[in-house]
């Protein structure tokens, strides 16, 4: 098999996880087996938040029963924003909050405010809801919560503390949703873009709760070493007195995960494969290191198949994403331990964008770093800058599908030949 062949064998590979995260799919199933029902009078109201916003608000009108009133938003990120016909679409900053979020959020606001007891809610959330519906608590300004955003990024702050800090500061998250909208009834069908599928983790949990109390959470900011750096407004939310008014029940369904992305992948290659059940987390170098510990005890030939989602500690001003410069640690430890033989590795983000660039991810082989060198790209300067993009732009290993509309966390895939 050529070296071509197996780099585009990986992607199809790859792509055949993102398609079975597919969210019209997902939400079509999900209202096939448990279809909208509205009491006479009410008005469904459709509310998609997140990535995949588009395909899973297409997917739900479709199935909206004749004769009922609806109303309909969504928000999305920049690059998946399109006008529909008849939906209030709303574009806005990730994984940086924006001013677009904050005038997403206050219509997300009154259009919940106006819901009657006659009314029911279909929330459609998906990954990345959380920065694109920014709603700062009172006495915090976005951009002071926009900083908290960036300190958690460039601290190695898993995404469960992530979300941890986020709901503390935040109108919408941690259920936030479900006080907006009482006395309507709100279901939500949620696709899932973290690892072990806790509801309340993914968009930070706007239609089910919080996942810790505010102790907590200061507790996760003294821990990451932020505290003392974050802006005295946002220190002063989270030392507030904690909320005694119970949330409404919620009513979820998780319609997608990264395991089942996984398992399509497995069922896409042709040739022999390994699942790692076991989720890939942790800072990337760990992660990093396993692979190819996992890789020296796997016959040549198959296919090791990981999902999960790493982190990284941001060390410089360069661009790149947690896939990205996964991509670049591996092809650099395996030239330390003198990996011999025609291997290749791709890591890439199933919602098409790795960090702030355009690129999914990384696709690197044996000679990566020294296509690197030779287009005059030092890969060890350029990762101590966090400069994964540019390295691997230099090599010609960027792995680019273009936005997919939708997000189950991230695909990893490892063959030596």
């Amino acid at each position: 098999m050529t070296h071509d062949t197996t780099r585009s064998e990986l992607t199809e590979m790859f792509m055949a996880g993102v398609a079975a995260a597919d969210p019209v799919g997902a939400v079509q199933a999900a209202l096939a087996t448990r279809p909208v029902g509205v009491p006479e009078g009410g008005t469904l109201i459709l509310l998609a938040i997140g990535k995949a916003a588009n395909g899973m608000m297409e997917a739900a009108r479709a199935a909206v029963p004749k004769g009922v009133a609806t109303r309909c938003l969504i928000v999305t990120n920049y690059e998946n924003h399109r006008d529909i016909a008849g939906v209030a679409c709303y574009g806005a900053g990730h994984p940086v909050p924006d001013g677009n979020g904050v005038i997403a959020g206050l219509a997300v606001e009154k259009l919940l405010h106006e819901a009657g007891p006659q009314d029911v809610v279909l929330a459609l959330v998906s990954g990345g809801g959380s920065a694109l519906l920014p709603g700062p608590v009172k006495g915090l300004a976005l951009a002071e919560k926009a900083e908290v955003n960036r300190l958690l990024l460039a601290s190695g702050a898993d995404i469960e503390e992530t979300n941890i800090i986020r709901q503390a500061l935040s109108r919408f998250k941690g259920g936030g949703l479900l006080r907006l909208a009482a006395p309507a009834h709100v279901r939500s069908l949620i696709l899932s873009d973290v690892v072990g599928d806790d509801l309340r983790v993914i968009a930070s949990g706007p239609t089910v709760g919080p996942i810790a109390d505010l102790a907590t959470a200061r507790n996760v900011a003294r821990r990451l070493g932020i505290w003392d750096r974050m802006p005295e407004a946002a220190r002063v939310a989270m030392e507030r007195q904690e909320a005694q008014d119970p949330l409404p029940r919620p009513d979820a369904e998780l319609i997608g995960s990264n395991a089942l992305s996984v398992a399509a992948m497995a069922a896409a290659a042709a040739r022999p494969v390994r699942v790692i059940d076991d989720p890939l987390t942790g800072l990337v170098t760990d992660a990093a290191a396993r692979i190819l510990d996992i890789a020296a005890d796997t016959p040549h030939g198959t296919a090791l198949l990981f999902g999960g989602e790493t982190t990284v500690i941001l060390n410089g001003d360069g661009r790149g994403g947690r896939n990205q410069e996964l991509a670049l640690r591996v092809a650099l430890l395996a030239e330390e331990r003198g990996l011999s033989g025609g291997w290749l590795f791709l890591s890439g983000g199933t919602d098409g964008r790795d960090g702030p660039t355009d690129a999914a991810g990384g696709i690197v082989d044996a000679g990566s770093l020294t296509r690197m060198r030779a287009a005059g790209a030092d890969p060890r300067a350029h990762l101590a800058n966090s400069d994964s993009y540019a390295a691997l732009a230099a090599s010609g290993d960027l792995l680019m599908t273009g936005a997919t509309g939708t997000n189950v966390a991230d695909l990893q895939i490892f063959v030596v030949n």
